[in-house]
């Protein structure tokens, strides 16, 4: 079964991404950025009967219905996805399944994060493996490596990004300048937290190395906010005087959790997902004119662009030194700047690539839009190269 033309994205809300949420809860930032969504949709509370939401912080359990009821819904279809960066993607086309399969004819998608200062807190300290609904944290990663100090996602990544340079040539400055061309699609960005802050390839030579090989300007910005999308049928899109972006294609794959037990660190499960996303949409890789990658490092979008097949294994640095990574250059990438300059609102930041890719196919991107825009790729990034998805969106069916 294929999704092409399955269903449309009509309505797409995202919240600037903010330093602190201190003074608003979870469900707030769930509540504000879906209504806006529905909103954009042309469409009321009542037409919505479908919600995909993420696992929540302060709400163990029951999330779909506490959002339900905050929002006022009553759904026919109702659903949580976990896939870490990857969460926002797979949630449009299981939108776009549940859709097809009739359960539901307007789908709404909603990711949030708050980010809260840390202040101390009196009492016993509690212990980091417990809690929760499910209680303490008994896999592998929680019993074998988190006491020895392998926690956190720069660690995975840089050796990600040391295997790379290991087996294939590619310069600092390569993996440099895809930062630099984000930050300058980023200042086409009003909503982009580095909005006006051009850096230079020295700039982040230049800065304090993180993890080796992976500089502090290679890195996300972590923030607090919101995106959410509104999937609907294909009847109800034609009705709605609304711009639409069909989902043409979608593909997922999930090899792991934690990088230790990753299959391979250079054998990714991006490329069966994208390979099923080309398959169903019918569309060529020469014919994508964005790619909206997620970027919680320099060298995922590096690795990302070899495993969805847009050049070949080891050929990544030749590729960006050769193409212009910018909104109005020849191959145009995270034009909203990706999660490094636009910033990363937890969950959200992953949402931010399919946001994007459905403004610009609505042709709603403003100083930043490219031209003659028929088809955007997305790829949905979660754990450390673990859970993967991709995307093909399209102006037609």
């Amino acid at each position: 079964m294929s999704l092409r033309g399955s269903a449309a994205v009509v309505g797409v809300a995202e919240l600037k991404p903010t330093r602190w949420t201190d003074n608003v809860s979870t469900i707030d930032l769930f509540t504000r950025v879906g209504l806006q969504a529905i909103a954009d949709a042309g469409l009321e509370l009542s037409d919505i009967d479908g919600l995909v939401a993420h696992p929540m912080a302060g709400v163990p359990m029951l999330v779909p219905s506490t959002l339900i009821e905050s929002m006022g819904l009553r759904c026919s279809f109702a659903s949580t996805v976990d896939l870490g960066g990857a969460t926002g993607a797979a949630m449009v086309w299981r939108a776009a399944a549940a859709i097809a399969a009739g359960q539901a004819n307007a789908v709404l998608c909603v990711t949030a994060s708050r980010r809260q200062r840390r202040t101390p807190t009196p009492g016993p300290k509690r212990p980091s493996g417990s809690g929760g609904v499910g209680g303490k944290d008994t896999s592998a990663w929680a019993e074998f490596e988190v006491p020895f100090g392998n926690v956190g996602a720069n660690i995975g990544y840089a050796m990600i990004a040391q295997r790379y340079l290991h087996e294939h040539q590619a310069t600092p400055e390569q993996l440099a300048k895809i930062a630099v061309h984000q930050r300058d699609n980023a200042c086409a960005n009003p909503d982009a937290w580095f909005y006006g802050e051009p850096i230079t390839i020295d700039d982040v030579l230049d800065s304090p190395m993180v993890a080796d090989p992976l500089h502090l300007l290679e890195i996300v910005m972590p923030s607090g906010g919101g995106a959410a999308l509104v999937v609907v049928s294909p009847e109800l899109a034609r009705k709605l005087d609304r711009p639409k972006a069909w989902l043409l294609g979608a593909g997922e794959c999930t090899t792991h959790k934690t990088i230790t037990y990753a299959p391979s660190l250079m054998d990714t499960a991006i490329k069966p997902a994208a390979d099923r996303a080309f398959a169903q949409a019918g569309v060529t890789r020469d014919q994508i004119g964005l790619a909206s990658l997620y970027d919680c490092y320099t060298i995922t979008v590096l690795v990302t662009l070899e495993e969805a097949g847009f050049c070949a294994r080891g050929a990544g640095g030749r590729f960006i030194d050769e193409h212009d990574l910018r909104f109005n250059g020849d191959f145009p990438l995270n034009t909203h700047g990706g999660q490094l300059s636009f910033s990363q609102p937890g969950l959200a930041g992953g949402m931010s690539h399919v946001t994007e890719a459905v403004r610009q196919i609505q042709q709603r991107g403003g100083d930043r839009q490219i031209k003659d825009l028929s088809f955007a790729f997305v790829n949905g990034n979660g754990g450390i190269m673990s859970e993967e998805c991709a995307l093909i969106l399209g102006v037609e069916p």
